[in-house]
């Protein structure tokens, strides 16, 4: 996957994120944005991560490639390479596809990379030729530990690049027995066919048929390394190992030609035929010569046969993950817009279900009930005026179902109805204090000349009621002595009363006077301010069945704003 690749699926994974975390977490709204912030920095991290990997080793030079539009077979060659390359590059391109040549086998992995780098679109056509010749080997076993590296290796590059490399086992003999190079290849659906530059490829029994006994005893030989080779290589990739797994060929390709350079005249090819066969001992078996650019060593009729290799191309990669990240969100945003549905619904419904459960004459938690609903049906209206909010929305929207029973319970509440209030005759007058100083000269109890204004304005609410009594109670500070202000106090009592009396025509017996002196002050005497507020006289109603009685009048009409009182006996 390229950086613009890379890039483009992290600000895509970054829009998402904000669309869901924003949109449709069923969260408080700062807790959206620090869950969002915390998914940006994971996005931001695993970009980070994947944009720092390892790079293919730039040493491995690979100019003469093909172009990237290129969609032949791409091989890479490795194991027993030919010593003679057709040509200089690495790179042999050839009419039926590309070979790449391995130097070492320790290389495959990396080069695999490295093509990949350089074309990201050659993963499905590249594939893996692994060549032994035993001819070239005298230990057995260091040919094992060689095959078991190239399968881990191949292993490995599956693995990473999500492409399912085809594997190509080519064994190669030298003999005299045959004049070209005669190839016999096993693919899939064919069963073993026989190809050779010199005719069309045919099956065994009918090359075997026409060919006489030479051809008997070339295919004696081939039978041979046929055994040798699925003990030798072919059981190395196929045998179960719980470190490695299986890595099934696709081709196996047996070559045979009268030229092999690097043979040896001990191999591991001459003591298996000693044990196994009596080949030996018939003429040719051999190579004859040791100069491989007489012959090319590779097989090119394999390269249209190749399968294609599965697996996804670096774009196709891209709009998976592209589409899993959109799946991913879209899940996100259905389970957080049902969670907001759901949460919706429980909530209007408790309300609805609290409001039916309280009786209507309890009327403060009835009116708390139906302020809850007002406050539901204000927001379901919001939601009809100005459409479904995006968390709510997805097609989950459930609040149109609940508006006309919120809207019913609304209805059917009824108001408490309002206070009763007491009749205005029943409730007493609040008490009338009159500053002394301002009615008496200091120790007098006469009524000064100019009180009479301050006793009109003050005494306007003291009214002569049926069943009340006026009590004047007088009051003194504590400057003197108790025998003096006593009497003081009384006497200034009286003298109100009488003006009261004489005044509103009021009966004597609608009063009452009392004398307390300075035994009850409302403040301190230690200030001059609380003695002139203690030099009072205090005026207030106080009820009785039998006061206020007028004699001559079964009716006595109230003084209060002409209101008839009730009726009073003689």
């Amino acid at each position: 996957m390229s950086p613009a690749q890379q890039r483009g699926l992290a600000l895509w994974a970054a829009l998402l994120s904000a669309v869901v975390c924003l949109g449709f977490l069923p969260a408080s709204r700062l807790a959206s944005v620090l869950i969002f912030l915390v998914v940006m920095g994971g996005i931001a991290a695993s970009w980070y991560v994947t944009s720092r990997r390892v790079q293919p080793d730039v040493t491995l030079r690979l100019d003469d490639l093909p172009e990237a539009t290129y969609r032949q077979p791409v091989v890479l060659v490795c194991g027993d390479l030919p010593l003679a390359w057709p040509q200089q590059s690495q790179v042999l391109t050839v009419t039926q596809g590309c070979w790449i040549r391995v130097e070492e086998f320790q290389e495959l992995e990396q080069l695999a990379r490295q093509v990949l780098w350089q074309r990201p679109d050659w993963g499905r056509q590249l594939s893996v030729m692994v060549s032994v010749c035993p001819q070239k080997h005298a230990d057995s076993e260091a040919l094992t530990s060689r095959l078991l590296a190239l399968r881990w290796q191949i292993s490995q590059l599956r693995k990473e690049t999500g492409h399912s490399i085809p594997l190509v086992l080519n064994g190669q003999v030298g003999s005299a027995m045959t004049n070209d190079l005669l190839w016999q290849a096993a693919l899939p659906g064919e069963g073993v066919r026989v190809w050779r530059e010199s005719a069309a490829p045919c099956s065994i029994a009918a090359w075997v048929t026409t060919g006489g006994a030479p051809v008997m005893q070339q295919q004696v030989l081939m039978n041979s390394l046929m055994s040798w080779f699925h003990s030798h290589v072919k059981a190395v990739f196929m045998d179960e190992n719980p470190d490695v797994p299986v890595i099934a060929p696709t081709a196996v390709l047996w070559g045979m030609g009268p030229i092999l350079a690097g043979s040896l005249a001990a191999s591991a090819w001459t003591a298996w035929l000693s044990r196994h066969t009596a080949l030996q001992q018939v003429a040719g078996w051999q190579p004859v010569g040791t100069d491989s650019t007489v012959i090319s060593p590779l097989p090119d009729f394999v390269l249209p046969l190749l399968p294609e290799g599965r697996g996804l191309t670096p774009r196709g990669r891209t709009w998976r993950c592209a589409l899993g990240l959109f799946t991913l969100a879209a899940m996100a945003a259905l389970l957080s817009s049902g969670w907001n549905n759901r949460q919706l619904l429980h909530r209007v419904s408790f309300d609805i279900a609290r409001y039916d459960r309280i009786p209507m004459d309890d009327y403060g938690p009835k009116a708390d009930a139906v302020a809850a609903l007002r406050e539901d049906a204000a927001q379901l209206d919001d939601h009809v005026r100005n459409g479904v909010p995006v968390r709510m929305s997805l097609g989950l929207y459930q609040g149109e179902r609940l508006r006309m029973p919120v809207l019913e319970a609304i209805r059917s509440y009824v108001p408490p109805p309002p206070p009763k209030s007491q009749p205005k005759s029943n409730q007493a007058p609040k008490i009338v204090r009159l500053d002394s100083m301002s009615l008496f000269d200091s120790g007098k109890a006469d009524l000064k000349a100019g009180s009479t204004k301050v006793l009109v304005n003050s005494l306007v609410g003291i009214k002569a009621r049926p069943g009340w009594l006026i009590v004047v109670a007088g009051h003194t500070d504590n400057t003197g002595s108790q025998q003096i202000n006593q009497p003081l106090s009384r006497e200034r009592a009286e003298s109100v009363r009488n003006w009261m009396r004489d005044t509103g025509d009021v009966p004597e017996s609608c009063f009452a006077v009392q004398g307390y002196g300075a035994s009850r002050p409302v403040t301190t005497n230690d200030t001059p301010e609380g003695r002139a507020l203690n030099r009072r006289v205090e005026i207030s109603l106080v009820p009785q069945a039998d006061a206020c009685r007028m004699p001559g009048n079964n009716n006595t009409s109230s003084q209060d704003d002409g209101v008839t009182q009730n009726e009073m006996e003689n």
